[in-house]
């Protein structure tokens, strides 16, 4: 579905980048300003982080480096990450997952175990929200009508209905929300997501990406429910899920292979519909068709180790993303996504692009219809860096960061579609206005899940 009725999309990417013109050359010089500077830019921000695990450490150092802002609390449901002591974390969680590098924060910084009490503090400008997927609407809607900006990672939300209730909070508070789709900080797409759209390539008839990492032969591994360790709160983790015994496969990091608080569709596969759909100026898919198996890995996960995945669309483009946690094939040479135009073949990544000129088909006389590119980019860049320094800018200017709620909503829905029409077996017809599932009625069912009292949506 492309945009009909409003050009809030193109608006965006005229605005973002640093290159505005039909025929672009995108020679991108990247270490070029990514935005203007604003006034006041030495006032300080004071922050709440709310989720300071893997990806919150991340965030929280990058937040750290910018001089204007002053880490004021901190908030996560595992004592060792909010005390950021190292010491508190058992060998056993050590050995279950992904543990950040933790070391202490400078300053008098209050902690927190239950996030409502977070957001209750005057002295907090606005918060990072960077918990499991199946909190990140309670919290930022939450954090919205607390009267806090928020920064939010991505994937949006859990479930499709989450992500308009999101968008209709931030509309009611007026608050500023940027969602941490990464590549929407690089100066390289935003160039790019101009120049596709000004026929770059010619009309895209095909796009394509993937998600690859072998977990053969034991993935995350089999285990039983255990007791919690006794510095996590796991009913607070679970929160809007219903109750289920601790297992270390689980929390803390393993949470991204189980369908009740993530998926990789959501955790990697939302990060290149993104980009894609960004570059080719879409919103939403007409219609989804999703295969997969869980098969292959000999672990506990419940959501497939091998998908396929298309999404259709009104224009006639095709979209397809694999996810091969099976085998190592299926990748793309030189890049992360490939679009296939009338005209050439652009394949990118978020370091470099190239672009090979189409040869000629059946019937036809020319010999190229464009001429290939392969810059060279000039520095590389931190795109997380940048879409956290443009959430700051706008936390002042009260301008419209790079990435909204909107854009994350809209391509977190891809994740979603696509697990939903795995789950049903069919290919599904989406209505994005209405955001409805159109041909399989009962398939609606799944854009939202009834919360555990006492968490509601608003």
């Amino acid at each position: 579905m492309k945009k009909s009725t409003t050009s809030h999309d193109r608006r965006n990417f005229l605005k973002q980048s640093s290159t505005v013109a039909a025929g672009i050359a995108l020679g991108t010089n990247l270490s070029s300003p990514l935005i203007n500077p604003v006034l006041g830019a030495n006032d300080q921000i004071r922050m709440g982080f709310i989720g300071v695990g893997n990806r919150g450490t991340q965030l929280l150092n990058r937040f750290k480096a910018n001089p204007d802002v002053k880490v004021v609390a901190l908030c996560d449901v595992y004592e060792p990450y909010r005390t950021r002591d190292m010491s508190q974390i058992s060998e056993r969680v050590k050995a279950s997952g992904r543990i950040p590098k933790l070391a202490p924060l400078d300053g008098n910084i209050r902690q927190y175990n239950d996030f409502r009490v977070l957001l209750e503090q005057k002295d907090i400008d606005a918060v990072c929200i960077a918990t499991p997927d199946h909190w990140h609407a309670i919290q930022t809607i939450a954090a919205m009508d607390a009267g806090k900006d928020v920064y939010v990672e991505k994937p949006l939300t859990i479930t499709l209905k989450e992500g308009r209730a999101m968008v209709n909070a931030q509309n009611k508070s007026g608050r500023i929300a940027a969602v941490g789709l990464n590549r929407r900080g690089s100066r390289m797409y935003q160039d790019l997501a101009v120049a596709v759209q000004n026929d770059l390539i010619g009309k895209v008839s095909f796009a394509r990406a993937c998600r690859i990492s072998n977990m053969y032969p034991n993935g995350i591994g089999k285990l039983g429910p255990e007791g919690a360790p006794s510095n996590l709160d796991w009913d607070m983790w679970l929160g809007p899920r219903a109750f289920r015994p601790f297992q270390y496969n689980i929390a803390p990091y393993y949470f991204r292979w189980w369908s009740d608080y993530s998926s990789q569709m959501g955790n990697w596969g939302v990060h290149y519909m993104d980009v894609i759909r960004w570059m080719l100026g879409e919103t939403a898919p007409s219609a989804i068709t999703a295969h997969g198996t869980n098969q292959m890995v000999d672990d506990d996960r419940d959501i497939p180790d091998t998908m396929q995945v298309t999404f259709e669309f009104d224009s006639g483009t095709i979209i397809s993303f694999g996810i091969y946690e099976a085998g190592s094939g299926g990748g793309i040479m030189g890049g992360e996504v490939e679009l296939n135009g009338t005209k050439g073949t652009l394949i990118a990544n978020q370091k470099s692009y190239q672009i090979k000129p189409s040869s000629p088909g059946q019937f036809q006389t020319w010999k190229k219809l464009m001429e290939p590119k392969n810059p060279a980019l000039t520095a590389a860049e931190d795109s997380t860096a940048n879409l956290i320094r443009n959430f700051l800018d706008c936390v002042k200017s009260r301008n419209e960061p790079l990435c909204t709620l909107e854009d994350g909503h809209r391509s977190t829905s891809f994740a979603h579609l696509a697990n939903i029409a795995l789950k049903v077996g069919q290919r599904i017809e989406w209505d994005a206005e209405k955001e409805v599932i159109t041909n399989v009625k009962e398939a609606n069912e799944l854009l939202h899940y009834p919360y555990r009292s006492p968490w509601k949506l608003s």
